[in-house]
């Protein structure tokens, strides 16, 4: 009974992570603008909430961001979408194991999305 406590702990932890990993590479991309959105290999954003997840097997953890000019303060003109007042969007996922015996089948998908607008 104890472990699963423990276990569900570490679930509750890792949805903290998942999270605020999304969070803080979206305040990361508004606050970086051009630099954050670049895109390519390897992309900013995914090295950031990578880094930022400690405890957490980054292998399991997916990474999408997407910069888009959607919106209409946006002052880009072509894509990338990464100029200020441009949207940035960042999901999170990844897939929480217990360790506990008898649940360790289980598997709990977690993810997290955040988006804001570009400030600099």
């Amino acid at each position: 009974m104890l472990l699963g406590i423990i276990d569900f702990g570490r679930a509750v932890y890792t949805y903290h992570l998942v999270s605020e990993g999304a969070r803080s590479a979206t305040r990361y991309a508004i606050v970086n603008g051009v630099a954050s959105c670049a895109g390519g290999s390897p992309d900013p954003l995914q090295a950031y909430v990578a880094d930022a997840s400690w405890g957490i097997t980054p292998s399991q953890l997916t990474v999408t961001t997407t910069c888009a000019g959607g919106n209409t303060g946006c002052s880009s003109t072509s894509a990338p979408y990464d100029g200020p007042g441009c949207l940035v969007s960042v999901n999170v996922a990844y897939s929480f194991h217990f360790i506990v015996p008898l649940i360790s089948l289980l598997v709990i998908p977690m993810a997290s999305r955040s988006q804001m607008v570009i400030s600099q």
